[in-house]
């Protein structure tokens, strides 16, 4: 008699969940589960002409003929949780959703609600772990599979894998990296989960201490000369590609994109020269400027930007 395929429902939205989703899809017959329904956030307009666009994982869905849901808001759709009771669902797979999940959203699988999250939980619970991650520095993160619970990322882990964050690594390079290395966890993970054999650690018992990341505004990039050139240079990753690290200059928005640390002092805010190129007066040393976007400008090199721009030395950003 063959065993009964266990019945999968994926809820995520943006690119990093694409690799978990695609790993499952394409593990169905090898580990005899099966994703019956993806749910993912509504389409949005984007762009000047406000063209509606799919989220990465419906497109992939769609592109497999996996049957998509899209609540606004699970809280306030009784009829899309009926829907998702109707499926059947044996397990839920949660990677970068955007939606609190209720207890009697959790409580429909029977075998539980697993989550991808992107720390080495309890560290930077919340909904921009990457990124906080870089603002503070560290030099090592990870994943963390967690069985799910009402609390913001507060459920016991199944497992966890690190991963050495770069010098050069932005959000962008590191959450493709995690994205990836999260699959291959998962995928490593579930079937245990599923035999029965890995028993959930509450996080109580693991390393480190709890820390929470919020969700990124638009301003958060508003660069702070008075902060040090390390703090702003981390920001400069931290914040690509959104919504970047930026100041101004001559009235208008001056992005950067590229910067490293160097000794020296001038008032905060300032642009001076060295040796290197231009740098910027700080709270703490210099940030020597490597790629820059002025207003209207595509991204450039710091020296192509000074061969249109020589007033740039000696004037005052902010």
């Amino acid at each position: 008699m063959m065993n009964p395929v266990t019945r999968i429902v994926f809820m995520g939205t943006p690119d990093f969940a694409v690799p978990s989703l695609r790993a499952l899809h394409e593990a169905e017959t090898a580990h005899q589960w099966q994703v019956v329904t993806v749910v993912t956030q509504p389409d949005r307009p984007a762009g000047r002409g406000k063209k509606v666009i799919f989220s990465p994982v419906k497109e992939y869905a769609v592109a497999q003929g996996i049957p998509v849901l899209q609540p606004v808001s699970l809280r306030k759709e009784p009829a899309v949780v009926e829907a998702l009771r109707a499926r059947q669902p044996d397990l839920f797979v949660v990677a970068a959703f955007g939606q609190i999940l209720r207890q009697e959203v959790l409580d429909i699988p029977a075998r539980g609600s697993i989550n991808v999250h992107a720390s080495l939980l309890p560290a930077y619970r919340g909904a921009s772990p990457i990124t906080a991650a870089l603002l503070a520095g560290e030099q090592t993160t990870g994943n963390s599979i967690m069985l799910m619970d009402v609390g913001m990322d507060t459920g016991p882990v199944l497992a966890q894998a690190t991963t050495p964050i770069r010098p050069d690594d932005t959000t962008a390079t590191l959450s493709a990296r995690l994205a990836d290395e999260g699959a291959a966890l998962l995928l490593q993970t579930l079937p245990l989960w599923l035999a029965g054999t890995i028993q959930p650690i509450p996080q109580e018992r693991l390393p480190g201490e709890v820390s929470l990341c919020r969700m990124i505004k638009k301003d958060a990039g508003a660069i702070d000369w008075q902060l040090s050139a390390v703090q702003i240079e981390r920001m400069t990753r931290a914040y690509a590609p959104w919504p970047s690290a930026y100041s101004y200059w001559q009235g208008q928005i001056f992005k950067i994109w590229e910067a490293t640390v160097r000794p020296g002092h001038a008032a905060p805010g300032t642009v001076v020269a060295t040796d290197e190129g231009p740098a910027v007066g700080t709270g703490a040393e210099l940030l020597l400027l490597q790629r820059v976007q002025p207003a209207g400008k595509r991204q450039m090199a710091i020296r192509d930007f000074l061969n249109g721009a020589p007033d740039f030395i000696g004037s005052q950003l902010g």
